[in-house]
């Protein structure tokens, strides 16, 4: 039986387990936060949500980091607090240690926003391995710069076809030149000023809410476990010569039980220049 485990009953965690539970992308969902109180009560919230839409989804909430052994994936959120704050820093790369520890072979996904630095942390001074953690959050950017060229182009969101690279807010990169919308360029589709006007939102939509960021873990879990189709963007440590330390970077990537592969996408001179700048430590 397939399980999903998400670290942290904040308001991310909160919204990543139910997210995953109304798409049942495991059969099992278990949201961890040492205020258990609050991660039961989440998780019987849902549960009861879910079988009133007939899910056959197993949810339920502890402080009992032991849950992870046998997960497939491991989504790290937010922990309980007022506001909810991010899993960050040496806390969140402790904790990732003792994840690892307890079950090396899950898939970790760091959910949050400001979590590249965990994602480095974990490659860099962990040593774990660049196949098995990456960040979901490019993939919300992503999803957000597509709802706004959908409305440029009057075409449905699905029709716009978009990758996301570099290190947001201020060094993301829309791939204008390989984006295509309803089969056509995007920039045969929109014209200068349009492409402008959103290259100008590109850093105001940094960071994206939690409900963003947790439909973009929940979409990298469900393509882990179902080896379904998909190249989302992901926060990544990419390989580097032996001896050169570079910075983690958003890159497209597949994603798969097995791991997962940053795809380094065709580039413009001046978006390999801007993508060198941003992965050069």
């Amino acid at each position: 039986m397939s399980t999903l485990v998400v670290l942290g009953a904040g308001d991310l965690g909160g919204a990543v387990t139910s997210c995953a539970v109304a798409l049942a992308v495991a059969r099992r969902v278990v949201l961890v936060d040492e205020a258990v109180d609050v991660a039961r009560g989440k998780a019987l919230d849902i549960r009861q949500a879910a079988a009133i839409g007939g899910m056959a989804v197993e949810v339920s909430g502890t402080s009992d980091l032991g849950v992870v052994v046998g997960a497939a994936v491991v989504v790290l959120a937010d922990r309980h607090a007022t506001p909810a704050v991010e899993h960050q820093g040496d806390a969140a790369t402790q904790l990732l240690a003792q994840v690892r520890s307890l079950n090396p072979r899950a898939l970790i996904i760091c959910a949050g926003a400001s979590q590249l630095d965990v994602v480095e942390r974990l490659v860099h001074e962990r040593g774990f391995d660049a196949t098995r953690v990456a960040g979901s959050a490019p993939e919300a950017l992503r999803c957000a710069v597509v709802a706004l060229a959908s409305l440029e182009a009057r075409a449905a969101p699905h029709e716009v076809s978009l990758m996301i690279v570099g290190r947001p807010p201020r060094q993301a990169i829309a791939l204008w030149n390989d984006a295509s919308i309803a089969g056509r360029r995007a920039t045969d589709v929109l014209d200068p000023p349009a492409l402008t006007r959103l290259e100008a939102r590109l850093p105001q939509l940094w960071p994206p809410g939690p409900l963003t960021l947790a439909a973009a873990a929940v979409r990298v879990a469900s393509l882990a476990l179902s080896h379904g189709a998909g190249t989302p963007s992901l926060f990544v440590v990419p390989r580097a010569a032996e001896g050169v330390r570079v910075r983690g970077v958003a890159l497209p990537a597949t994603v798969r039980a097995e791991g997962i592969t940053p795809i380094w996408p065709t580039l413009s001179p001046r978006d390999r220049t801007r993508l060198e700048s941003a992965i050069t430590a």
